[in-house]
């Protein structure tokens, strides 16, 4: 079997031999590793059984995080959900509240699972368990969900980057919107082609997002960013499963996102130098949190 390095290649790859992009990972996966496919598939089940119970306990916890910036968002949407009289869909709210949840939980120093990173873990999780919620898909169906997730960000590893502190948020959240973006398509039925879309839809909104944590912690805006991009992923993977197409092709868009992350200025990349890390409200909670500034210009 061929190693597929870009989304173009995964698609090939999926249409010629009739398989999803979850097995196509998989199968890349016990060619590299050397591990046989039920070692990888109770690994994908370890990082599944992580997300779920940080889901969980975001929503059903009072969970806090030690600075007191973040905590609570998840159950208060799980309340209002539960009112009956949402405004935006309820697999959507749904998702943005796993998506809190997730994070709410990492800010707390609990445990998550990176999806690709800790400042991103809850899109990925938030949306499986928003479409496990809708579509009743099977236990196998669940951890093909995350393969396919983890082939998007596989390409925008090798061909772009995922860290804030290298790309903006664009290469956390933004990575993450994508790869929940592809993975609900694949879930929903829809083609690998219609997959990239989505992939490309979700991505191309996220283009130039910076990386601003305030305080230097990943909390605020990063729960937040994960709630919106859980919500663009959902609306992405409508769109694409609707027949819309996105006239860039996604290695092309992949590509726009490192090259805009490399000329993106030092102060937005997780210095906290920038954006809302340098608002006057920003540095008063840094000045409080620590009793002084830890980042200066």
């Amino acid at each position: 079997m061929a190693i597929f390095k870009t989304v173009a290649e995964l698609v090939e790859l999926a249409e010629r031999e009739n398989k999803k992009m979850a097995q196509i990972m998989i199968e890349q996966e016990v060619q590299i590793s050397g591990k046989s496919k039920q070692d990888i598939m109770d690994n994908m089940a370890k990082a599944y059984r992580v997300m779920e119970k940080a889901v969980q306990r975001g929503i059903n916890e009072n969970i806090k995080s030690h600075s007191s910036l973040t905590g609570g968002d998840a159950k208060k949407l799980h309340r209002y959900i539960q009112q009956g009289n949402v405004l935006s869909g309820i697999h959507v709210l749904e998702a943005v509240m796993g998506a809190m949840a997730t994070n709410e939980v990492n800010a707390a120093m609990g445990t998550i699972c990176a999806t690709p990173t800790a400042g991103s873990a809850g899109i990925v999780p938030g949306c499986l368990f928003a479409m496990a919620e809708k579509l009743q898909p099977s236990y196998e169906d669940k951890l093909y969900f995350l393969f396919t997730a983890g082939a998007i960000g596989y390409v925008i590893a090798n061909n772009a980057f995922i860290a804030g502190a290298t790309g903006g948020c664009q290469a956390e959240t933004g990575s993450a919107t994508a790869m929940a973006a592809a993975a609900i398509v694949e879930m929903a039925g829809g083609t690998p082609r219609q997959s990239a879309h989505a992939l490309s839809i979700a991505l191309q909104n996220m283009l130039g997002l910076v990386c601003d944590p305030v305080a230097g912690l990943v909390e605020v805006p990063c729960v937040k960013r994960n709630a919106i991009g859980a919500s663009i992923a959902m609306v992405a993977a409508d769109m694409a499963l609707a027949g819309i197409e996105f006239i860039i092709p996604a290695d092309e868009v992949i590509e726009a996102m490192y090259r805009i992350g490399k000329s993106m200025p030092h102060a937005l990349k997780e210095t906290a130098l920038g954006g809302l890390a340098a608002t006057p409200t920003g540095k008063a909670l840094e000045r409080k949190i620590f009793g002084v500034e830890l980042v200066k210009e």
